[in-house]
């Protein structure tokens, strides 16, 4: 029996069942109607808030297909827009394939690699940075360039589209807000050091946990500073934005639940026994906030209080980011599985095993599930038939 079998039969039926949407804890978050429940997943955690919730789960783990994406690996985390996927590799690629078969479409060449920087894919464009310091805007109908913009130094942080401007960090320590249609820069604010996190956007602020330490609201018309709140360590995490709260996780062992109201933090989250980094972004639903940590563990905290709810081990540290979906948690590990846990009381309910690390973050829309591995395969899993 292959190692797919062995997974459908650990996942057994207990997804088959769950097709309701999750009630969405960013539903009406600081007086803005939260992003449509369109069954897409255009971005890096797939709305603007980075709350990593989809619409409805796969109803199975089957393998649909499998992409092989180059030796080199995929550390960028796939998007699902209409019947594409699109898929950033090492090896350079901006790849866009059909979601149904797998079959390339096209492949966009950047002429240097593609870390985590994932698309965003928005109207008829799709957008990528590369570690040579360079966005990349894509003609989706057929893979040629419509333009690039050249930062100070690499880019790994993904690109958000709000209204008519992309927001994107570099690190050269700048956040960058270009004319999504044209590249042309409209404005740049410095920080103190690099930006690797993705900026998350709500009520005309963009938020980035910056590597300086800081959490910077920035006005998105203009690029001024509305307020800084102290960390009070080094942050690769992207922040969560829902109920007013920003919430992420920290290289000095902890995650801030941030109250963006009162400006300042109201909360600080330290699993008692292991004391470990986190690098993989939250995501949010039903009042909890669920994340990966180097300590091998998937955590779930009460958004409110930051308490903690569960925890999860798996065999190798979860960089990450977990995607949430009809009450499922699903996230990758180092360890080459995607595991699937009840999000109330996370019980494992199933996982599949790739046999490689997974550092991705899986994009779900339509029925599909879609994740890279570090050995370059891109799976598409759903229900067969």
């Amino acid at each position: 029996m292959g190692k797919a079998d062995t997974s459908r039969r650990r996942f057994l039926q207990a997804a088959a069942g769950v097709a309701a949407s999750l009630p969405w804890a960013t539903r009406r978050a600081r007086g803005e109607e939260a992003s449509r429940p369109v069954d897409e997943w255009p971005q890096f955690r797939r709305d603007s808030r980075l709350t990593g919730v989809a619409p409805a789960p796969p109803l199975s783990l089957d393998v649909l297909w499998t992409h092989e994406c180059g030796e080199l690996g995929v550390e960028s985390s796939a998007a699902i827009v209409d019947d594409t996927v699109y898929v950033g590799t090492v090896s350079g690629h901006l790849l866009a394939l059909d979601l149904e078969t797998g079959e390339e479409r096209w492949s966009y060449f950047t002429d240097s690699e593609i870390g985590e920087s994932s698309p965003c894919v928005v109207g008829a464009l799709a957008y990528i940075g590369d570690l040579d310091g360079f966005v990349h805007a894509v003609r989706r109908d057929d893979g040629t360039k419509a333009w690039t913009f050249e930062a100070g130094s690499e880019i790994r942080a993904s690109p958000v589209i709000h209204r008519d401007r992309l927001l994107i960090g570099s690190y050269d320590q700048f956040l960058y807000a270009l004319d999504a249609k044209t590249g042309t820069r409209l404005w740049g604010f410095e920080t103190e050091g690099p930006v690797h996190c993705t900026a998350a956007v709500d009520s005309g602020l963009t938020y980035v946990s910056g590597c300086d330490g800081e959490l910077r609201a920035l006005r998105v018309d203009d690029g001024t500073q509305a307020f800084a709140v102290s960390s009070g360590g080094y942050t690769g995490a992207s922040p969560a934005l829902g109920d007013g709260y920003a919430f992420y996780g920290t290289f000095e062992n902890e995650v801030l639940g941030v109250d963006l109201e009162a400006k300042r933090i109201a909360w600080r989250y330290v699993h008692e026994e292991r004391q470990f980094p986190f690098y993989s972004s939250a995501a949010l639903a039903d009042g909890k906030v669920v994340l990966g940590g180097r300590d091998r563990m998937v955590h779930a905290l009460e958004g409110a209080t930051g308490k903690e709810l569960w925890t999860f081990a798996t065999r190798a540290r979860i960089d990450s980011s977990p995607a949430l979906a009809g009450g499922r948690v699903y996230v990758g590990s180092g360890d080459g599985r995607l595991y699937v846990l009840d999000l109330e009381t996370g019980e494992l309910v199933g996982d599949f095993d790739t046999a490689s690390a997974i550092s991705t973050s899986p994009a779900i829309a339509r029925g599909r599930l879609v994740v890279g591995t570090l050995d370059g395969q891109l799976y598409c899993l759903g229900r067969r038939g």
